[in-house]
């Protein structure tokens, strides 16, 4: 891809383990131990990737789909996020915490040319983060699909330290389930557990061959 530095994918709680090599480095989102998504130390996981050599971040999620289209299984590849209702998620202590915030749009174009060989993937979309560690109930999902096309509780925070470490970053986002209102019945936790387990050897399949491609 004629970029330097070695590739870091943040994996999720619904994602299948991946082999790390020369080019690739892997880091469980949530640690070894489950860590709820409002606790987690972006800086420290960052941080591991970047002194690992990481110059170009992937974030694997799980979400929930605020559009009947995006049906359970598929890919997106989102463009942009709103995350208006978090704390704040910042390294820096001075001025320079001002910043421009926003996915990397060259890597974010190689993810998806690298997933589209693989497998089908929407391009664009708006990833909303909520702060969790509820689920979204159907008035806030209503709401909150005017404006956006999937929902989670970790990638935008990801995405603004990953920036403020100097990491080019860009996300794969999973499909798991539909939020809680999109469908005719009321979304349980057994559904959204089941959605990730249905789509982990799925999801592990495209990842590898990516990587492989990306690297």
């Amino acid at each position: 891809m004629g970029d330097g530095g070695r590739v870091g994918v943040v994996l999720g709680s619904g994602a299948a383990g991946i082999e790390a090599g020369d080019s690739i480095v892997a880091i469980a989102r949530h640690g070894d131990s489950y860590t709820l998504p409002h606790l987690i130390d972006h800086e420290a996981n960052l941080s591991a990737l970047a002194d690992a050599g990481c110059e170009r971040i992937l974030g694997v999620a799980s979400v929930g789909g605020l559009r009947g289209e995006l049906v359970p299984g598929t890919l997106v590849v989102p463009h942009d996020f709103i995350a208006l209702d978090l704390p704040p998620s910042t390294t820096r202590p001075d001025v320079e915490a001002h910043r421009v915030a926003g996915f990397d749009p060259d890597w974010r174009s190689q993810i998806l040319e690298a997933v589209a060989v693989h497998a089908e993937a929407f391009d664009g979309g708006v990833y909303w983060q909520v702060a969790g560690p509820r689920l979204e109930t159907p008035a806030e999902v209503r709401f909150i699909a005017a404006h956006a096309d999937v929902v989670g509780m970790t990638v935008a925070s990801e995405c603004i330290v990953a920036g403020e470490l100097g990491l080019r970053y860009a996300a794969l986002c999973l499909v798991d389930n539909l939020a809680n209102g999109i469908a005719a019945e009321r979304l349980t936790l057994e559904e959204v557990d089941a959605g990730q387990r249905r789509h982990r050897a799925d999801l592990a399949r495209v990842l590898d061959a990516v990587l492989a491609g990306l690297s």
